[in-house]
């Protein structure tokens, strides 16, 4: 949802941008070509992010002292501002989920299709890895966190499994058993069986759901008035967060104000382009070219004057 995503800032007040998931730096570079008065902040936790965005800036004049990067999570967004002394930002981009380059290399361990290691890790520097979730964690915890971060109806029936196929080393090896777990004629259905809890594992690994709700509240609070935060979520748990903090940050009036874009009303100060609840999708062409868009939910709310630091 490139061109959408670069549309929905076009009409925030100049200055820092955050892309909290900067990844190839794809929608970073596009906003930063299509809107000259805006700067972006990029935050990734991932090294090769990083190092991606340092060769960009190296090989492309045209983003030198309009691309910073840092290598962190999320969560630390406040952090990082008052450690640039950024009072401020015109807005954040969330681009929720494993990012392609991880999905596509097989030694990060992400895929079920791809043989390679039980890792998962976004930050290679973290200590927990998909190993040590698939041969260290009870029956009872993996069921909760399959069933939980994937919604999984067969989540204990393949947590038993991958007990009892202990140890397993590879992602080959995880698909297979969960393969064997899932009732034949369910595998027949939905895509590939192993898709929701290896998604799962991925997200206790990585804490995703846990530090998103903070996130998203430091990027309200840090942005200012007609600034606005896009949310991508591919997945119902984090839907489900961004849907939450964006509501209560709508009608909690001890919260800053935040309202939907594009089609004004004028209530209390709030701008909404139809009910927060409501997400915008990839066109039909964009899911034929690329179907991990498919999932994708797009969800934008604007700072309001309403909410506007004094």
């Amino acid at each position: 949802m490139l061109n959408e995503i670069v549309e929905c800032f076009a009409t925030v007040p100049p200055g820092v941008l955050v892309d909290a998931t900067f990844g190839l730096g794809g929608h970073a570079k596009a906003i930063l070509n299509a809107h000259p008065s805006l700067q972006i902040l990029g935050l990734d936790q991932d090294a090769d992010a990083i190092s991606n965005a340092e060769k960009m800036i190296s090989s492309d004049a045209s983003l030198r002292g309009r691309l910073t990067v840092r290598r962190v999570r999320f969560d630390s967004l406040k952090e990082v501002l008052e450690e640039l002394s950024i009072s401020e930002i015109s807005g954040a981009l969330f681009d929720l989920g494993v990012s392609s380059p991880q999905l596509d290399i097989a030694e990060r361990g992400f895929s079920y299709r791809n043989d390679g290691p039980l890792d998962m890790r976004m930050d290679q520097r973290s200590e927990l890895s998909a190993a040590d979730v698939v041969n260290s964690y009870e029956v009872s915890e993996l069921a909760n966190l399959i069933a939980r971060n994937a919604d999984e109806r067969f989540a204990r029936r393949i947590a038993r499994a991958i007990v009892s196929a202990r140890p397993i080393n590879t992602t080959t090896h995880l698909a297979e058993v969960i393969v064997s777990a899932i009732p034949a004629p369910a595998r027949r259905t939905g895509g590939h069986p192993a898709k929701r809890t290896f998604q799962a594992i991925r997200i206790e690994v990585n804490k995703e759901l846990e530090i998103l709700e903070h996130a998203l509240k430091a990027a309200i609070d840090t942005t200012k008035a007609n600034g606005r935060i896009a949310v991508l979520a591919y997945h119902s748990g984090e839907n489900r967060i961004v849907k939450q903090v964006f509501r209560s940050a709508e009608n909690d009036t001890d919260e800053p104000k935040v309202g939907s874009p594009y089609v004004h009303e004028s209530q209390l100060g709030v701008r909404r382009v139809r009910r927060v609840r409501m997400a915008q999708y990839p066109s039909e062409q964009e899911q034929t070219q690329n179907r991990r868009a498919k999932s994708a939910r797009l969800r934008i709310v604007e700072k309001t004057l309403a909410g506007a630091r004094s």
